[in-house]
């Protein structure tokens, strides 16, 4: 006997989000967040569990937003970020009474810091065991770290802002004006951008001693979604910035390496690439990161090796992107294992460091099971998968069964839910577009349905975000959700989508939504008559460039029963400047003073007035990926003409749902609209 999924079964889920192999490949550290259903809270933990799986996860921490764990090189701490309440042993007095061990309290106070804790670098003693150590107490908080070969040492990233900039910052909080002559000056999830550096620091594991590397700074446009990603080689300190004459008008970022004493600036890239996640090779003799083009998403994501004072792309042949989370490791000094996405799936690929000669390994993953992250460490690899049936949890094998082994479930986070719910099936479909390409989806249905002998049932066509991105087998509770309610679901990897190599995706480069909407349409008509859609019941939904496209699609076709752009931008010309996207608009469709053409061929708010079909709009009120007042522009105008229509705002989110009592309503708002619209509804 199973249960029905209901909306707040989402509240029952522990999703694994990260995980670290310690140095000798015996124990992985994993995040986990868990959710409160009382207070609707999310909640992040830490946990340790054996990497052969002999016995079940400890919990380590409760913190909340604990995350980015790292392993001393001796694997005897585990450091990680966490905004806590401060360690009771930074708050012990001196003699006179009136400073804590960095002297700080008073200047805090005076200074109008926030009340709120912000995320600072703990460390856990493994070996002896107790609670987790505080190790910085940053004014601004830590943002990324990494350990010294010695194991003694730390690097950080954290914003240092001057006295003046400090109290600018007092100012603001207590109400002040914001000012501001940045031209990137706002990012989601960052919200209005001021002019605070961030350093790179050096800390003592001992003493909490630090000191800055003036010299070991950030910068850019792209900085507040890259940040720094500090790597501490045998010798040297690998960071990001971007220094180029005009930096808020440049995607690059690149490569610098430092001295741990701080001096030795070396730049490593030519600003030709937008660099990321850094990764020395166990003897310091290579560095290798990620590569995306600075002026061009569409450009697959590939990995290149630096030495010897050049650096060359060691996966460019492969005609694949490095896959979202951005996860590579190095096997041994030689060899790297790099997840890439290849035809709607994330899969592990064998790299040389010498030359570009990729191959794929890890053939035991499946079809339909998807590598959302792993790791590599002490002959061992330790992976977090999931499938339809399966919500993500850890699995390891060594490196030597790479090849032809098996992996070994280490956890099983979520068994008494997926034994108690009923799991969609999933299946692969492959169909033509009307241009003559042939498209991907992935199709989710109810476990009472038979795709060999069908009855037509609803359909929801989820359009996945991007749009270079792209939607590969994995569990996802609002996927489980309507199939157990009886529909089935499309996810189409339209044009654009990345994992099917450069001209797939580069295809609606500068010219956004006839090629998606066509690779949509299609879909629905292949399902239309395969028998597994009702032709009269068929529903669409997206968020992010997913809304951006069922926008585009109500305004060319009456095709859908009901819609719902989520978080969406709608009038391309209104948009530019009031996101934080001016660098990509530019790059795919020129300026839009100079190419307005462009910029109205691809708003579907030009022919908002062919809109026929009941249309859901949602947005996030803080959100500056998409901006809310676009969500306001659509809604606004379909309700105008007398077409159903209905807004919701989530005021204080971002550009993705966080908070798990909005997760929850989205899914209720979504399917009651797509309910109330169903000709043959209850």
């Amino acid at each position: 006997m199973t249960d029905t999924f209901q909306p707040d079964d989402f509240y029952d889920l522990t999703l694994v989000s990260d995980l670290a192999l310690s140095p000798d490949g015996t124990r992985i550290a994993f995040v986990a967040d868990e959710f409160d259903r009382m207070k609707d809270d999310r909640r992040t933990s830490l946990f340790v569990v054996p990497a052969d799986g002999s016995d079940d996860p400890y919990r380590l921490s409760r913190a909340s937003n604990a995350g980015s764990p790292k392993w001393s090189p001796d694997g005897a701490k585990l450091g990680f970020l966490a905004a806590r309440e401060e360690d009771v042993a930074l708050s012990v007095t001196t003699d006179d009474g009136n400073e804590d061990e960095d002297g700080e309290d008073d200047e805090n106070e005076a200074n109008g810091a926030d009340d709120e804790p912000k995320p600072q670098l703990w460390l856990f003693d493994m070996v002896r065991g107790g609670d987790a150590r505080q190790l910085t107490d940053r004014e601004e908080g830590v943002r990324e770290f990494d350990w010294a070969p010695d194991a003694d040492r730390l690097v950080i990233s954290s914003r240092d802002p001057t006295e003046e900039e400090r109290d600018y910052l007092a100012d603001l909080r207590d109400g002040g004006p914001v000012e501001t002559e940045r031209l990137q000056h706002r990012f989601d999830g960052k919200g209005l951008l001021d002019d605070v550096t961030t350093y790179l620091f050096v800390v003592d594991a001992e003493t909490r001693e630090t000191r800055r590397l003036d010299d070991a700074y950030g910068g850019g446009a792209y900085e507040p979604l890259l940040g720094l990603q500090p790597a501490w080689g045998p010798e040297r300190i690998a960071f990001l910035s971007n220094r180029t004459d005009r930096p808020d008008d440049s995607e690059a970022m690149d490569v610098y390496t430092v001295s741990p004493d701080g001096n030795d600036l070396r730049k490593v890239t030519d600003s030709d690439l937008a660099a990321g996640v850094l990764r020395w090779s166990p003897d310091g003799s290579r560095l290798a990161f990620t590569g995306n083009h600075p002026t061009n998403t569409h450009v697959p994501t590939q990995l290149y090796v630096a030495e010897d004072g050049d650096y060359r792309s060691v996966s460019e042949s492969l005609d694949r992107t490095v896959a979202r989370s951005g996860r590579f490791r190095w096997e041994d000094d030689g060899t790297l294992l790099v997840a890439v996405g290849d035809e709607g799936s994330t899969r592990l690929v064998r790299c040389s460091a010498a030359e570009d000669s990729p191959t794929f390994t890890f053939d035991s993953q499946g079809e339909y099971r998807t590598v959302e992250t792993f790791d590599c460490a002490g002959g061992t690899v330790a992976l977090l998968l999931t499938d339809p049936e399966t919500v993500g949890d850890l699995y390891s094998l060594p490196v030597a069964d790479l090849d032809s082994g098996d992996a070994v479930r280490v956890t099983a986070c979520n068994e008494s839910f997926e034994q108690t719910h009923a799991m969609p099936d999933c299946r692969r479909v492959v169909y033509p577009n009307e241009s003559g390409d042939d498209i991907e989806g992935i199709v989710y249905y109810p476990p009472d349905f038979d795709p060999e002998d069908p009855d037509p049932r609803p359909l929801i066509v989820s359009i996945h975000g991007g749009p270079v991105a792209y939607d590969a087998p994995e569990f996802s509770f609002e996927y489980a959700f309507w199939a157990d309610r009886g529909y089935v679901v499309l996810r189409p990897n339209y044009r654009g989508s990345s994992s099917y190599g450069r001209a797939f995706s580069e295809a609606i480069r500068g010219d956004w939504g006839p090629r998606e909407s066509e690779d949509v349409l299609a879909g629905v008509e292949h399902l239309v008559d395969r028998g597994w859609a009702d032709s009269d019941r068929t529903f669409v939904t997206g968020l992010s460039y997913g809304g951006i496209t069922t926008g585009y699609l109500v305004t060319r076709t009456n095709r859908f029963t009901a819609a719902a752009a989520e978080h969406g931008i709608y009038d391309l010309r209104s948009a530019y400047g009031t996101d934080d996207a001016h660098i990509w608009w530019e790059n795919d469709f020129g300026l839009p003073w100079e190419n307005p053409e462009a910029y109205d061929s691809s708003s579907s708010i030009t022919d908002v007035g062919n809109i026929e079909t009941p249309l859901l709009v949602t947005a996030g009120g803080e959100d500056w990926r998409c901006p809310p007042s676009q969500s306001e522009q659509l809604y606004i105008s379909v309700k105008k003409q007398g077409v159903p229509a209905k807004l919701v705002v989530y005021p204080d989110e971002h550009h993705n749902i966080g908070d798990p009592d909005r997760a929850v309503h989205r899914i209720e708002q979504l399917t009651e609209w797509f309910t109330t619209h169903d000709p043959e509804r209850p």
